[in-house]
Parts: structure tokens; C-alpha cells; sequence
């Protein structure tokens, strides 16, 4: 089931980044910016909108170099310790997750078997381990396979 994303989650959204949510007619625009670092990013959360035939959650996030796109996203996890939230979206067992910092940084892992999230991190090669450590902290949010 996919979040809403009600007043209340882009509020919760906009307290992590240090930014004002500015609705923009059919979308919610955070623009965060780190002047130590020079660095600035635009997220843009449309919920419900039309993907194709379906209706779904779009996330985009716009760098100086970078536009990255998460289509269908079912939730996310804010995390206060490491400044982040990270949007999850599922399709056939393989994860996509979007993770926005609030210093102004994104990261994007797109399909990343679920099993990666359980099983024994040391087992794998660091090229690998960092995007299964990633979306480990939305693994309470992700419906378990069978359920």
C-alpha cells in the first residue's frame, strides 16, 4: 500500500531537510541548500498523480548535474540520526530507494534484491553491501513477501 503522503508527512519531511514545503498546484517542492559545501538540490513529491495507466507517488530530485526519478513510491523512512529520508518503491521483489540528505546530497539504488536487506552484509563486496546497509532502515516499512 502506497503512503498518502498526507500534511503531516510532508510536514515531517520538511523538519528533517530544514526547508518550507511549497505546494505548487499538483506537487510539493523542497529546495535545500548547504553553503559549505555548495551544494543544492530541488525534491519535488507528486502524489497520486497518472504514471502511464496507473496512478502512483513520483519523487524527482533536480541537482546542478543530476535529475533523478522514483516512480511509484510506496513510503519512505526519515532518519533524524543520519539526516536523511529515503523514498522506497518495490516492484517484483527488487527495491529502489532515494535518499535525499538534508546537507543538500542524494543517492539512488535502483533494483537491489530484498534479500540483500537480511542477509549478512560481511558477505558481500563493499560495491554491493552499501546499498543493501542503505535500504536496510526500510525494511519495516516493505510488505514481507507472502503477507
Amino acid at each position: 500500500m502506497a503512503t498518502e503522503f498526507s500534511a503531516k508527512e510532508i510536514d515531517k519531511i520538511a523538519r528533517l531537510l530544514g526547508v518550507e514545503a511549497k505546494f505548487k498546484g499538483n506537487n510539493y517542492r523542497f529546495v535545500v541548500v548547504n553553503e559549505e559545501t555548495a551544494r543544492k538540490l530541488v525534491l519535488e513529491i507528486y502524489p497520486n498523480i497518472p504514471i502511464g495507466a496507473r496512478k502512483g507517488n513520483l519523487i524527482s530530485v533536480y541537482t546542478e548535474n543530476t535529475h533523478l526519478q522514483l516512480h511509484f513510491c510506496t513510503g519512505f523512512v526519515i532518519s533524524e540520526y543520519l539526516g536523511e529520508i529515503t523514498f522506497i518503491a518495490e516492484h517484483q521483489g527488487q527495491l529502489s530507494g532515494l535518499t535525499i540528505e538534508r546537507e543538500a546530497g542524494c543517492s539512488l539504488y535502483a533494483n537491489v534484491d530484498r534479500s540483500l536487506l537480511s542477509g549478512d552484509f560481511t558477505q558481500l563486496g563493499p560495491e554491493v553491501m552499501l546499498s543493501g546497509i542503505a535500504l536496510s532502515l526500510a525494511e519495516d516499512i516493505i510488505p514481507q513477501v507472502g503477507s
